[in-house]
């Protein structure tokens, strides 16, 4: 299933600067290890807010919530879930549809 995400960050003002150091290199590496496996699909900044919109393909909701759970920054985050569907104005999906392809 594809999912749009979009994650909204707020640390503490009270954090110390080292402690949200080590969490954001924990997140990073955390995310990029998702999308090197393909379950990242997209990850997009939002201009001027600490948040970002993202793409995932995964099996379903109880994998995307234990991924997103397993987010470093997760208890410092508001997040919207949206399921997708393909649309059929898709060019892409016309492609997958052309006959010879599978």
């Amino acid at each position: 299933m594809i999912y749009l995400v979009r994650m909204d960050v707020a640390l503490p003002a009270t954090m110390p600067e080292s402690d949200a150091t080590e969490l954001k290199a924990r997140e990073k590496r955390y995310a990029q290890e998702l999308q090197r496996d393909g379950r990242w699909a997209e990850l997009w900044r939002v201009v001027g807010e600490y948040a970002n919109y993202s793409v995932f393909d995964v099996a379903g909701n109880d994998e995307l919530h234990e991924l997103l759970a397993g987010l470093p920054l997760f208890p410092y985050m508001r997040i919207q879930v949206t399921p997708l569907a393909a649309h059929p104005s898709r060019i892409a999906a016309e492609e997958d549809l052309a006959p010879g392809n599978p």
